[in-house]
């Protein structure tokens, strides 16, 4: 029954990736057909942005009162229906009507998801998760290409990916009893090594609010830095190699391609590696990995060492996500985890939507050149954050440890 209830989820994440590169693919033609400026794609964006914050802000008390499998099925059911909402769309008012509920439907989804599978499964599971909703990322543009390179319109791309996620909203209702019977049947190895290794630190933590238990706002640091590197890097690195590096922008478009593969690859190679590293050793690999790589792309090289940094960075950022997410039970107790989680969900998403465009902003004053020295100092600022939330547990366990035994 655990297995069943992983595929699901695995599902479910693909589902979460698939509208996410969806607009991007579309808006030349959507563009086009509805008559509107180029920029109308970067309001919309932050309109599915700002519902994805607000849904994360508050899915720990939803998911405390209703539970995951509940607001998982009603929040897909929202996704599913704003894609279908896109489709039929008459105007671009009408578009930003539905970005408001397919935001709120990813937020819930992906902060219930990342919770469920943090408490109740191992660590490998979170990193493959994360792999599955690469793939989504990858198939939504695909999918849309398709219909686009075909001749039919981008509204038959958006109703296919509609009718994809009604048919999870199916496989979800039928399976709801499945979510109580695998949790009650668990509750779980994995839980109950967090609760044995760590409960000290949990009989602290259940008396204080979530944003008062200690290293709270260092994780969140993390989290806004992480997502800044990984937009940044997708957002603006085509432009940096056209105008700097001198590639064409079909050959750039490829090299970012490859950047995205080098996460999706790399996820599914670390849900190996867990088995033999803990969360913490992949997540100081992975972000000093992804420093190497904003170094090669600083240093005056021939551009083909450009597509070495987009790979390296890919691949050392791969790891860090999940595995941070996965470490959030384990650092601040499972009684806040899910409300911790929305937290750094919501955090992660406001690092994607605004990191990405204060470089823009100060490239319009100097040059796209400051790239790499932006994704530099965002990558320096994750590593600073996470080792200081590692030497503040350390030192919180060893001090609790020393008056136990006084």
């Amino acid at each position: 029954m655990a297995t069943l209830l992983l595929v699901i989820i695995y599902l479910a994440f693909i589902s979460l990736g698939l509208p996410d590169s969806l607009l991007g693919a579309a808006w030349p033609v959507m563009q086009s057909d509805l008559g509107v400026p180029l920029e109308t794609a970067g309001f919309l964006f932050m309109m599915i942005a700002g519902g994805t914050i607000i849904s994360s802000l508050v899915s720990g008390k939803v998911l405390k009162r209703f539970g995951t499998s509940k607001v998982t099925f009603v929040s897909v059911f929202m996704t599913a229906g704003a894609l279908l909402g896109f489709q039929f769309a008459p105007s671009i008012a009408w578009l930003v009507l539905c970005a408001i509920p397919l935001g709120l439907g990813a937020g819930a989804v992906d902060t219930g998801l990342n919770d469920y599978v943090a408490t109740n499964y191992k660590a490998h599971h979170m990193s493959w998760l994360h792999c599955f909703w690469g793939v989504g990322a990858t198939l939504g543009p695909v999918i849309m290409a398709q219909f686009i390179s075909e001749g039919t319109s981008w509204r038959n791309g958006y109703l296919t990916i509609s009718g994809i996620q009604f048919a999870l909203v199916l496989i979800l209702l039928i399976t709801l009893p499945l979510w109580k019977r695998v949790t009650h049947n668990n509750n779980n190895a994995a839980s109950n090594e967090i609760m044995e290794t760590n409960a000290v630190r949990h009989e602290e933590n259940n008396e204080l609010k979530p944003l008062q238990v200690k290293g709270v706002k260092l994780a969140l640091a993390s989290f806004l830095f992480y997502c800044g590197v990984e937009a940044t890097m997708g957002l603006w690195g085509s432009s940096f190699l056209v105008n700097v590096k001198g590639l064409s922008a079909a050959a750039a478009a490829q090299w970012v391609s490859l950047y995205y593969a080098g996460i999706t690859v790399g996820r599914f190679i670390t849900g190996f590696i867990t088995f033999k590293m803990t969360n913490r050793a992949l997540i100081r690999s992975g972000q000093l990995i992804a420093a190497v790589g904003a170094i090669i792309l600083f240093l005056p090289l021939p551009s083909i060492f450009s597509l070495v940094g987009f790979i390296i960075i890919g691949l050392g950022l791969a790891p860090i996500f999940p595995c941070m997410l996965h470490e959030t039970p384990t650092h601040f107790g499972k009684k806040h985890s899910q409300s911790i989680m929305g937290y750094q969900m919501a955090v992660a998403y406001t690092g994607t939507t605004f990191l990405p465009p204060m470089l823009g902003f100060i490239s319009s004053y100097f040059t796209i050149g400051i790239f790499p020295v932006c994704i530099l100092i965002f990558a320096a600022a994750m590593l600073l954050s996470t080792e200081n939330l590692n030497r503040l547990l350390y030192r919180k366990i060893i001090g609790k440890d020393t008056s136990l035994k006084a």
